[in-house]
């Protein structure tokens, strides 16, 4: 979870493997980036690789055994990413029994035998651990696979690792460095090897976008998916809260959590999402879908003509590089027909983020403890627990930053604390009734728009995060639905531009950000460069 705009406002060894990284010799540099530029899957859509599997030349044994290798070259050596915090043992043999099913003409569907890689705060019950990123939960192997999980499965996909994270999704400190966690160090951006790859889905973003892996699942709070995608040159989506389950995830707050998919392109990203939906007796909020049924995949190029976007163009004022960019952006939709409003919320709505702070604390307090309760496995059963296991264990949880989140929201008294219900309130009625619903209803739109975020800033332990801009908090605190996509990149840095607007929308946000896709072809492959300064 991006958190920067609201708290700014009111294990070692893991982290040694991402040093070595950046140590490497002139000939280890270039071997890897050879090892980049050779690997035959890159770029390979979901599409690509099912006409390789359907016309015999790849197996997905063969395929998962690739991007294996691949993770091996770029992730845990070469540039030492580190995005990957522990590959499936099992993703082989599982990807072997797909191909059998195929060989007897048993195809699930469009993900069958494709490899996906899972943020780590998503239980598996399987030999792969569920921690979090937390040196605290490293022992913990979940007794059951979340809901999404359960879907993947059936869907035919080969679940081939965990991805790294920020520790406790972003939500310990505010002093933190996104992408690092106590169990699995610090994870890279692929571009630019100092600079951040923002969080806290980050070994998510990085893994798809560094092409040792399709498709990924991160989770999002506020930005958690779609900083990272944006920083990272790929495509995230963030559901409408209710569309994905969120039974069998680590969480933050009942009220903005959700999963959403990673991807290359919005067409792999909508495959994914549609493969993860439906209702879960186990999330109340997933039983409030509409009951007709939404396709992600009815695109049309004339999807823009006569279509009205509102662009939020206050939020690219911290960088002009930025609005230079948004305004091709706003050319490119321009050209196939749309019509960009300029439009801006009120200054009320500007003072979401200190009612959003006091909802997340309560919240989590309240989420955190039903989770551990949940899933003995664990070892804890109270937050109260795992402050003292950070305490007596901070030479290695806590080297960079301390655990103040955590305090602040043992604090509270969870969903009964006097402040919850009101700042609840004032969350909703900010981001939607005098927020998103708003300015779509005075300005008939279709659609809102706003860069997703600025150039990725360097990865400093001392002062934690240094936050460029963004734009995730209405869709974030409303719970409402939008989808990043690659707009341009400053210095070889990527910026995206994000979409979003009312619930159940994701089929026509879908559709806009594929055509602009389409018309635009921003998406830069990493190039692994060291760093910005020679």
């Amino acid at each position: 979870m991006k958190r920067r705009q609201f708290l700014q406002s009111s294990v070692l060894a893991g982290l040694g493997l991402s040093i070595a990284g950046c140590n490497q010799s002139e000939k280890e540099k270039a071997s890897a980036q050879q090892a980049a530029d050779d690997f035959i899957l890159s770029e390979m859509t979901v599409s690509d690789l099912q006409n390789k599997m359907k016309s015999g030349e790849l197996s997905s044994k063969q395929i998962v055994e690739l991007y294996l290798q691949q993770i091996e070259n770029i992730d845990k050596s070469g540039p030492g990413l580190n995005s990957v915090i522990e590959v499936n043992g099992e993703a082989v043999a599982i990807a072997n029994g797909l191909d059998d099913e195929r060989a007897r003409g048993e195809v699930r569907g469009p993900l069958h035998g494709i490899p996906v890689i899972l943020k780590e705060n998503i239980n598996t019950a399987d030999k792969m651990i569920t921690s979090a990123g937390s040196l605290a939960l490293s022992g913990h192997i979940a007794k059951e696979d979340a809901f999404i999980v359960r879907k993947l499965r059936d869907a035919g996909a080969v679940i081939i690792g965990k991805a790294n994270l920020s520790e406790w999704a972003n939500f310990r400190s505010s002093k933190s460095s996104s992408g690092w966690s106590s169990r699995g160090g610090q994870t890279r951006n692929p571009y630019v090897l100092d600079r951040t790859p923002c969080g806290s889905s980050s070994g998510s973003a990085v893994a798809v976008s560094a092409n040792l892996v399709p498709l990924a699942i991160g989770t999002e709070t506020d930005g958690s998916i779609v900083c990272p995608s944006g920083i990272n040159g790929v495509v995230g989506i963030k559901p409408t809260v209710g569309l994905l389950s969120r039974s069998g995830i680590i969480p933050i707050s009942e009220s903005q959590d959700t999963a959403g998919p990673i991807a290359r392109s919005v067409t792999d990203a909508a495959l994914l999402l549609a493969a993860l939906t439906g209702a879960d007796d186990n999330d109340d909020k997933t039983l409030k879908q509409p009951d007709e049924p939404a396709v992600y995949l009815n695109f049309d190029d004339t999807v823009l003509e006569g279509a009205r976007i509102g662009y939020l163009n206050e939020s690219v004022t911290f960088d002009n590089r930025v609005a230079d960019i948004m305004n091709e952006v706003v050319e490119a939709l321009s050209g196939k027909g749309a019509e960009i409003i300029e439009v801006a919320v009120s200054d009320e709505v500007k003072q979401l983020g200190k009612y959003e702070w006091t909802v997340l604390i309560c919240e989590f307090k309240h989420g955190i403890e039903n989770y551990l309760k949940a899933n003995p496995a664990g070892g804890f059963s109270s937050l109260e627990e795992l402050i003292k296991f950070n305490e007596d264990n901070a030479e290695s949880v806590m080297p960079w930053f301390d655990q103040e989140i955590f305090i602040a929201a043992n604090e509270t008294n969870g969903l009964r604390d006097i402040r919850y219900k009101k700042a609840k309130e004032m969350c909703l009625n900010l981001s939607r009734k005098q927020g998103i619903d708003s300015l779509m209803e005075e300005y008939k739109l279709d659609a809102l728009m706003a860069p997703t975020n600025g150039p990725a800033w360097s990865i400093d332990y001392v002062n934690g995060d240094n936050f460029g801009g963004g734009s995730s908090q209405l869709a974030a605190v409303s719970g409402y639905p939008s989808i990043t996509v690659p707009a341009g990149n400053i210095k070889g840095l990527p910026i995206g531009v994000s979409f979003f607007g009312k619930p159940w929308t994701e089929s026509r946000l879908i559709q806009i950000a594929h055509l602009y896709e389409k018309v635009s072809r921003k998406r830069l492959k990493p190039a692994f460069i060291k760093s910005l300064i020679s």
